[in-house]
């Protein structure tokens, strides 16, 4: 069985009309969408989506980010899902991401930085849960 992630487009891409690009990206690579919702996030939603970072400074700024607006959730499959779509999206600071990575040709900032992708088969399975259970 192929390995599957779990990617969001962010508020910030939602109102930029960026979502079929983003989804494309990983259509041509060769994933295949699995599942695909709109939704926006509670804020006990996003608390727990995000809980691994609740300690840090930016926490506060990460849940009110990511309940500003609209998101876009999707679970791909394919080989390697994982680790080729933390590629794709590249660096969490946006200007420090490659050009032709996600991030690099589209992100702004450091929050708003247009995608978020799961980083390991254990956020994968608790990320997944949050957003479409």
């Amino acid at each position: 069985m192929a390995d599957q992630t779990l990617f969001i487009v962010k508020p910030d891409a939602v109102q930029r009309n960026l979502i079929g690009e983003i989804i494309s990206r990983f259509e041509k690579k060769g994933f295949k969408v699995i599942k695909l919702k709109m939704f926006n996030f509670t804020k006990k939603q996003a608390e727990d989506f995000y809980s691994v970072h609740k300690s840090k400074p930016f926490f506060n700024e990460l849940v009110s980010f990511i309940t500003s607006g609209s998101v876009v959730a999707a679970v791909i499959e394919g080989n390697n899902a994982i680790e080729t779509t933390r590629l794709m999206i590249g660096s969490t600071k946006s200007f420090e991401a490659v050009p032709g990575s996600i991030r690099g040709d589209y992100g702004l900032g450091f929050t708003d930085n247009i995608i978020h992708a799961s980083d390991s088969k254990e956020s994968f399975e608790k990320e997944v849960k949050v957003v479409f259970e």
